[in-house]
């Protein structure tokens, strides 16, 4: 089905929206309030279907109307970025790269791909939504961003999985735990000290526990939080250990916390990139994602894609 609108008519409805006013809508499109109505009732008939709720005093987005904000949003952008980006330097062109990447990974694995992306492309803005495995897909499926970062699990067949890393639970606690000492771990030994551990709704609690019941294990704990980061600093004040991906712990030397590998079993995550079936990316995150998968990839193999409930 293809779609009839023009640009200013998406800049019209936007700016109504974020204005929650004809009127000053009107104002800053330079338009008269029945010419930026005609653009607004142009794109909901090719749309189909009603983008704004109008009374006397008050105007706000429709349900299909809230859907369509952060696409729009995102398409003006990369629009606009494209329009005025210098045609001339690869490293001189400007532009967006939106991604939606798991809490976890977003602290300390994105930054250090963007800070070498950014040492050769210095005029790309990013928008970064950190998001819970299930909400990062739904971005991604809308189009709110151009890729995700997450984990695998439920199929979804306008979705694809680019595998990237697998990335290992692993002990945290603080330096001076009785367990610091130990080069390696299995899961008994954890069972004397108290435990922090993310809530059960949690993808990453979903796993642990799924992968431990076929060794016939569970986790013992005393504190539940639902941030990992959280968990971390309760460790950190000296209240217990935490198990956590490797991925959302401090990368090199840290002050107070180590982490140590656990094993029988090994238990890990696979992290990867979410894209659109048959979408075409940006050439700015189509830059970054060369970059992040020469950077972090195994050998990334394509799949159906991804993930769990809950936070990641």
């Amino acid at each position: 089905m293809s779609i009839n609108c023009e640009i200013l008519d998406l800049r019209a409805f936007l700016l109504v929206v974020e204005l929650e006013s004809f009127h000053r809508a009107a104002e800053a499109l330079n338009l008269s309030q029945p010419a930026l109505s005609r653009r607004i009732q142009k794109l909901e008939a090719s749309i189909g279907a009603p983008l704004l709720e109008r009374t006397t005093r008050h105007v706000a987005a429709t349900a299909m109307g809230e859907e369509l904000v952060p696409l729009v949003r995102r398409m003006l952008e990369e629009f606009d970025g494209s329009l005025f980006a210098s045609q001339d330097s690869a490293e001189r062109r400007g532009g967006l790269v939106t991604i939606a990447c798991l809490p976890t990974a977003a602290f300390y694995f994105l930054p250090s791909v963007i800070r070498e992306f950014n040492a050769r492309y210095r005029n790309i803005r990013f928008r970064i939504l950190d998001l819970p495995a299930t909400e990062g897909l739904q971005a991604v499926s809308r189009g709110e961003v151009e890729f995700g970062i997450n984990i695998m699990g439920s199929s979804d067949p306008d979705l694809v999985f680019d595998r990237l890393v697998e990335d290992p639970f692993v002990l945290a606690a603080r330096k001076d735990h009785p367990l610091s000492e130990r080069s390696s771990l299995t899961w008994a030994d954890l069972s004397p000290y108290q435990l922090i551990t993310v809530h059960r709704s949690s993808a990453n609690r979903i796993l642990l526990d799924s992968m431990l019941a076929r060794s016939n294990l569970a986790l013992r704990w005393s504190y539940e939080v639902t941030h990992l980061s959280t968990s971390l600093g309760l460790v950190e004040a000296g209240l217990g250990i935490s198990v956590l991906p490797r991925m959302a712990t401090p990368q090199g030397e840290h002050p107070f916390l180590i982490t140590r590998p656990i094993k029988d079993p090994e238990i890990s995550r696979t992290i990867g990139v979410v894209r659109r079936r048959g979408a075409m990316l940006s050439p700015a995150a189509d830059r970054f994602l060369s970059i992040l998968i020469s950077t972090w990839g195994d050998r990334p193999s394509t799949v159906s894609a991804p993930a769990r409930p809950g936070e990641a």
